[in-house]
């Protein structure tokens, strides 16, 4: 064996030792007790109303329940509406998450914490807000009225602006986590090739945070779907017109409870998926 090919096998060779002695960080083995038992109760607490949910479900009588005019006309709008708040959050929340990420301003803090205020906030204190902002009577919905003849509560579009007060801080904080680890040389290099400022952000910028604005989205359109609080407050229960799924699950509650029950079951559905479609970026370990 020649000099070279000596060095190649021995330096192969103890890099083989290496991995082998490498331990091994995701074992299960030697869990202490104390740690174990908490883990397996917490773990049980979790999935036992899902599985709850499965054991009592109409199974026989489900395909009735989901092809009914009233649930369809739910999940329509439901889906409408989680669509349009989630664009409605594109549009002016990426700017947002990247004046948060880029910008240098007094009291940036203060607003990153407003900003994600919604996220602890309770959605019914949030529904009082936006109706005490954007009511009839409200600060700037009485502009909005008499000027331009807009009202806003217990209307359609009020499901949207509900869904999206409580949808869009996970749309900001995906997209500003994702603004800080991309490198911002990329950017400035565009701006000293002459680029202008928005076109470094469109050309260079937007293509590399795309995955966590892809995740952002999905994140915000599911919460966006599954909100409840904000929008009876803000836009009442009207059916066709602001009764989305959660709303139509609590109404059936007290009537049918089977049909509450179908109905939950779509949701755990589209909760499932949204959790498939963010495997790759945040279930999967390095």
């Amino acid at each position: 064996m020649t000099g070279p090919d000596k060095a190649a096998a021995v330096t192969l060779d103890s890099g083989r030792r290496r991995r082998r002695r490498r331990p091994r960080t995701g074992s299960a083995r030697g869990v202490p007790l104390p740690l174990l038992l908490p883990a397996l109760a917490g773990l049980a607490f979790l999935l036992l109303p899902l599985l709850a949910l499965l054991v009592r479900a109409p199974w026989r009588s489900l395909p009735e329940q989901l092809t009914s005019a009233q649930v369809w006309e739910a999940l329509r709008l439901s889906l409408v509406c989680a669509t349009a708040a989630t664009a409605l959050s594109l549009v002016i929340g990426v700017p947002l998450a990247w004046l948060l990420a880029r910008a240098d301003f007094p009291g940036r803090g203060l607003v990153r914490a407003l900003v994600t205020l919604p996220l602890v906030l309770p959605p019914v204190v949030g529904g009082v807000a936006l109706l005490l902002a954007l009511g009839r009577n409200g600060v700037v919905g009485q502009w909005l009225d008499t000027w331009f003849g807009i009202t806003l509560p217990f209307t359609t579009a009020g499901v949207i602006l509900a869904e999206t007060f409580v949808a869009m801080p996970f749309l900001v904080i995906s997209v500003e986590g994702t603004l800080r680890a991309a490198d911002p040389r990329y950017e400035e290099a565009a701006t000293t090739l002459g680029a202008s400022r928005f076109t470094a952000f469109r050309r260079v910028t937007l293509p590399l945070i795309m995955p966590g604005i892809a995740a952002g989205s999905v994140l915000a359109w599911a919460r966006a779907l599954g909100e409840f609080g904000a929008t009876i407050t803000f836009a009442g229960n009207f059916p066709g017109r602001t009764q989305t799924m959660p709303l139509a699950v609590y109404l059936a509650l007290q009537n049918d409870p089977a049909a509450a029950i179908a109905l939950s079951l779509v949701l755990l559905a589209v909760s499932i998926a949204v959790l498939a479609g963010l495997r790759d970026r945040w279930m999967t370990t390095s």
